[in-house]
């Protein structure tokens, strides 16, 4: 990949991350997928090669990394065309900064470097079984009792959910609408929580689960910044959550389109190599032109974050756009794989199948173009 935004650095790490799931996720990644998980070994060994870091305090086991680092990452983890085994183990670049933005110093000193090192894993949990993207609208209750709070109600969908140590769920502390959301930071083992595992039509990798808080008594010094903060954390959280989707979302379709070149090369129809015929080159070009469309923008969106911009409009704009070349590129790579395209074990499936999930989480379709209409005072 040739751009002026990738420093000798960049191109550095890129490697060590290429190597990485050359010899540690894609020899397994079909396996894990069948089995619904994968060993949890996999997140110290990703931990030593500063991937779990990226981004966070040094102080904490951190490591500096601009949003072009970031890009790098979430790109080369994706070339195992393996989502939910990425989900799974960056779960924490969605759960954690908070902690390390607003956690107390003796909370964040317990708790960062334990999942920066990879011993521990963090979540985040957001999303209930009455509403989705509508953050402001939850109703698990977090009530101050002395030292505690008490925390009931239910989450769904939480990635990570099921193997979680830490989970950093939103709560209502005070009355409706936004500003009655707080961020609490719940130990997994802590008492009344019960959790459920999720079959899902893809990421079957990543455990997902929905999680049930039956009177948990959290203590206070676990509250992420101050009461009635949470909506703004959250929301400080999207920007970052959205881009690593589309950094992620752009690569898929880049190995779908690998993978199907790859593929059209060495298979023969009709006496001579599929490639060979106008049609299916041109469904490549099509796959090509829109993978290249997305980086650029991507890199551009990066590139501006970079000075100090926050361009809300764009990056929800970026992560449609991502998710739209990754369900094109997955279509027409299963259908240039024909028959093999819908074989287990093959990884344009797995990405067909994963599809989806993308165009939801993080915030929908349909959420992202309403966002940016507001942000663009339409």
């Amino acid at each position: 990949m040739t751009s002026p935004f990738y420093t000798a650095e960049h191109e550095a790490f890129r490697a060590v991350v290429t190597r990485f799931v050359a010899r540690e996720i894609a020899p397994y990644a079909s396996a894990w997928d069948e089995a619904g998980e994968f060993p949890r070994a996999l997140y110290a060994k990703a931990a030593e090669i500063g991937l779990l870091g990226l981004g966070f305090p040094e102080e904490f086991g951190g490591v500096p990394a601009d949003q072009f680092m970031k890009i790098v990452a979430s790109q080369e983890l994706a070339r195992a065309g393996a989502g939910g085994i990425s989900a799974s183990l960056m779960s924490h670049t969605i759960g954690a900064p908070p902690i390390a933005r607003a956690g107390r110093p003796e909370v964040r000193v317990r708790v960062l470097p334990g999942i920066l090192s990879g011993r521990k894993i963090s979540a985040l949990a957001i999303t209930e079984p009455s509403g989705g993207s509508d953050v402001a609208a939850l109703r698990t209750r977090a009530r101050r009792d002395g030292d505690h709070y008490i925390v009931s109600g239910e989450k769904t969908f939480i990635t990570s959910g099921v193997r979680a140590d830490y989970l950093t769920v939103a709560v209502r502390t005070g009355g409706a609408g936004a500003a009655g959301v707080s961020l609490l930071l719940v130990d997994g083992d802590t008492p009344g929580l019960t959790r459920t595992r999720l079959d899902k039509m893809g990421w079957w990798a990543s455990d997902t689960a929905s999680l049930h808080f039956d009177d948990c008594r959290v203590p206070a010094e676990n509250l992420l910044g101050e009461e009635g903060q949470g909506f703004k954390l959250i929301m400080q959280n999207f920007n970052s959550e959205r881009m690593g989707m589309a950094a992620g979302c752009t690569a898929y379709a880049r190995v779908c389109l690998d993978e199907a070149i790859a593929y059209a090369k060495q298979r023969q129809t009709f006496g001579k190599p599929l490639v060979q015929h106008q049609v299916i080159r041109h469904k490549l070009v099509d796959m090509a032109q829109r993978v290249t469309a997305s980086q650029a923008m991507l890199e551009m969106l990066a590139w501006r974050l970079e000075q100090g911009d926050n361009p809300v409009a764009e990056i929800c704009m970026m992560k449609n756009q991502a998710t739209q070349t990754m369900a094109y590129c997955a279509s027409e790579a299963v259908q240039i794989f024909g028959g093999l395209g819908f074989m287990r074990g093959v990884k344009v499936e797995r990405i067909y199948r994963e599809v989806k999930v993308n165009a939801i989480g993080g915030g929908t379709e349909e959420i992202m173009k309403d966002l940016a209409s507001r942000q663009m005072g339409l």
